[in-house]
C-alpha cells in the first residue's frame, strides 16, 4: 500500500479545524487534498469566539487582520446572580499581542480559511463522503462515495480526520470517545435581538432554579444565546422557548426580533486515547468534545490544525522523521484534557442546585475575583495563552532564558518588525539575542532562518535579517540580558534555548527533528 510520493495528504472534514490544517500544508507547499460530505459550506454560525492564541495563529497564516475585521472585540467577560456582577474579568491582561477574544460567526471564519486555501490552488471537494479506510507502515487507502454514487479508491501518505464530533475518520480507525457521557443539554440561538449589552463583553447568568444563560454580543445587534437546560427536555427549539428562558435568567430586557439559527443540542465531555493512530491523525472535535462552557472547542481545533500540520509538512517531504507526529499527540492530548476538565468544572458550579451552595458559589467568586493572580489566571485559561509544551518529547530542556523556557509560546517583543518577521516565516527560527550589540557569529549547520537582535544592526554577515534592541527590552523580555539563542518552532513555540558560547541544545533538537 506504498503511497506515492505524489499522493495528497488528504484531510476529512472542511470546518475550521480541517481548513486549517489544509491551508497550513498548502501554504508550505505540500500537496493536499480537502473533502467534505456537504454539498455547502455550513450556513449555521455554531462556534463563535476566536481567542488570542488563535489570533497569534491566524497571524502567521497572514489572515489576522481579516478576521479581525469582520468580528467585534471582545475584552471582558462578567458573571452575574442575582440580579448583581459578582466577577468580572478583564481579558485585555493576556500576554499576547493580541489581548481580547473575536467574536465572529462560524460561517465568517469557514469563509476567510476557504478563501486562502484557494488562493493556495486548492478547493474543498463536496459531497464527497469518507467509507472505508484501511493503512499499513506505508500509507493510507481510502474509498470515497461521491455525490452521484462514484466510489473511488484513493492513496495517501497521511490522513487528517477532522470530520467532527461524529467522526466517520474515528469510528474507521476502530478508536471511540472515552470519558463522560452523562450528556448536557442546550438550547441555543443565533438572534436578531434589542438589548443594551456592552458589544466587547461575554456574560453569564447564574440561575436560582435552572441552568445559566450564556450571552456573546455579535455585530449589530445580533446576539448568540446559551441556556444550559434539563437533559430530559425534548422540545423542539423555539424563538418563543428561547425568549422565556432569556426573560428569566437574564435579569435585564431582552427582546428577540428573529432568529437566524436555533437549536437543542447535547454534548458529553469525552477525548480519544490517542491522537495518532498509525498514519491517521485525529484532531478538533474529532479527537475532543465537551460543553461550550468557556468558548474553547473550536479553538482548541484550529491549534491542533496548527501544531500538526508544520509536522507533517516535515514528516512528508522527508525532512523529519515519522516519530515527529508522536509529538503530536504528547503536545495536544494534555491540552484537551485540559480543557475538557476546565469546561466540566465550569459546568459544574453553573449548574449548583443547592440555594446554599449558589450562594457560596456566588459569594466565593466575588472574593477569588477580587485577587489580581486568579484575575490572571482566569483570562489567561480563557485566551488560552497559558498553553505551553514544557513536557514534549521534542522539548530540549536548557539552561538560560528567565522566566522562559523551552515549551512556552515566544513573547511578543522586539517590535513590529522583528514579530512580522517571526510570524511570517513557514520554517524555523533560530533568534540570536547579541550580547553587547555586536553579533557572534550565526551557528553553522543549524536549519533555520537566521535572525538577529542586538543593539546595533551591524556586523550581522550570516544572518537573514536584523533587528536593533537599543535599550535591551526584547533581551531582557525573553530573559536573555546576557544573550542566548532561542529556537523557535513554525506554530510560535520555543524548542531550545542556548546560550552564545554553547549550541549543543539546538544540535541536540534538530537531531529529535531528524529521528525515524
Amino acid at each position: 500500500m506504498r503511497a506515492a510520493v505524489s499522493d495528497p495528504i488528504l484531510v476529512v472534514g472542511a470546518g475550521p479545524v480541517g481548513l486549517t490544517a489544509a491551508l497550513e500544508l498548502a501554504r508550505r507547499g505540500v500537496p493536499v487534498r480537502i473533502v467534505d460530505r456537504l454539498a455547502e459550506p455550513t450556513t449555521e454560525s455554531r462556534a463563535i469566539v476566536v481567542h488570542a492564541r488563535s489570533l497569534e495563529m491566524f497571524e502567521r497564516l497572514g489572515l489576522v487582520d481579516e478576521l479581525i475585521r469582520a468580528g467585534v472585540r471582545t475584552t471582558g467577560m462578567e458573571m452575574h446572580a442575582d440580579g448583581e456582577v459578582v466577577a468580572r474579568i478583564a481579558l485585555d491582561l493576556v500576554d499576547s499581542p493580541f489581548p481580547y477574544s473575536v467574536t465572529i460567526a462560524q460561517t465568517e471564519t469557514e469563509r476567510i480559511l476557504t478563501e486562502a486555501l484557494a488562493r493556495h490552488g486548492v478547493r474543498v471537494e463536496r459531497e464527497v463522503t469518507l467509507t472505508g479506510l484501511t493503512q499499513d507502515e506505508h500509507g493510507v487507502r481510502v474509498v470515497l462515495e461521491h455525490a452521484d454514487g462514484r466510489r473511488e479508491t484513493a492513496g495517501t501518505g497521511w490522513l487528517v480526520g477532522a470530520d467532527g464530533g461524529h467522526s466517520q475518520t474515528r469510528k474507521l480507525v476502530g478508536s471511540a470517545l472515552a470519558g463522560k457521557f452523562k450528556g448536557e443539554t442546550f438550547l441555543m440561538g443565533d438572534v436578531d435581538a434589542d438589548h443594551d449589552f456592552d458589544p466587547h463583553s461575554m456574560y453569564t447568568f447564574f440561575s436560582p432554579h435552572d441552568g445559566p444563560l450564556l450571552v456573546f454580543p455579535m455585530e449589530g445587534d445580533r446576539l448568540r444565546l446559551i441556556a444550559n437546560i434539563p437533559t430530559d427536555e425534548r422540545r423542539t427549539a423555539t424563538r418563543e422557548w428561547l425568549q422565556q428562558v432569556v426573560d428569566e435568567r437574564a435579569g435585564r430586557p431582552v427582546r428577540i426580533r428573529d432568529s437566524r439559527w436555533l437549536t437543542l443540542f447535547e454534548v458529553h465531555h469525552a477525548q480519544v486515547p490517542e491522537y495518532r493512530v498509525g498514519r491517521v491523525l485525529l484532531a478538533g472535535d474529532a479527537a475532543h468534545v465537551h460543553s461550550p462552557a468557556g468558548g474553547q472547542g473550536m479553538n482548541t481545533g484550529i491549534q491542533d490544525a496548527h501544531n500538526l500540520a508544520w509536522k507533517l509538512a516535515l514528516v512528508s517531504t522527508g525532512q523529519a522523521g515519522p516519530a515527529l507526529l508522536d509529538s503530536y499527540h504528547a503536545e495536544r492530548h494534555p491540552v484537551g484534557a485540559q480543557v475538557i476538565r476546565f469546561a466540566a468544572t465550569l459546568t459544574r458550579v453553573a449548574t449548583l442546585a443547592h440555594p446554599v451552595a449558589q450562594k457560596l458559589r456566588n459569594k466565593g467568586m466575588h472574593l477569588l475575583t477580587g485577587l489580581a493572580p486568579v484575575r490572571q489566571a482566569m483570562a489567561d485559561r480563557t485566551e488560552e495563552t497559558a498553553v505551553a509544551y514544557r513536557r514534549s518529547p521534542i522539548v530540549v530542556r536548557s539552561r538560560g532564558g528567565g522566566d522562559l523556557h523551552a515549551g512556552d509560546h515566544l513573547p511578543a517583543a522586539g517590535g513590529p518588525e522583528l514579530r512580522a518577521a517571526l510570524a511570517a516565516a513557514h520554517e524555523h527560527v533560530l533568534l540570536t539575542v547579541a550580547a553587547d550589540g555586536s553579533a557572534p557569529a550565526p551557528v553553522d549547520g543549524v536549519t533555520a532562518r537566521h535572525l538577529l537582535i542586538g543593539a546595533a544592526a551591524t556586523g550581522r554577515t550570516g544572518y537573514d535579517a536584523a533587528f536593533p534592541d537599543p535599550d535591551g527590552r526584547a533581551a531582557a523580555r525573553y530573559g536573555l540580558p546576557d544573550g542566548g539563542r532561542i529556537m523557535v518552532r513554525p506554530d510560535g513555540y520555543v524548542a531550545a534555548i542556548a546560550p552564545l558560547d554553547d549550541d549543543a541544545p539546538l544540535r541536540a533538537y534538530q537531531a529529535l527533528l531528524g529521528s525515524r
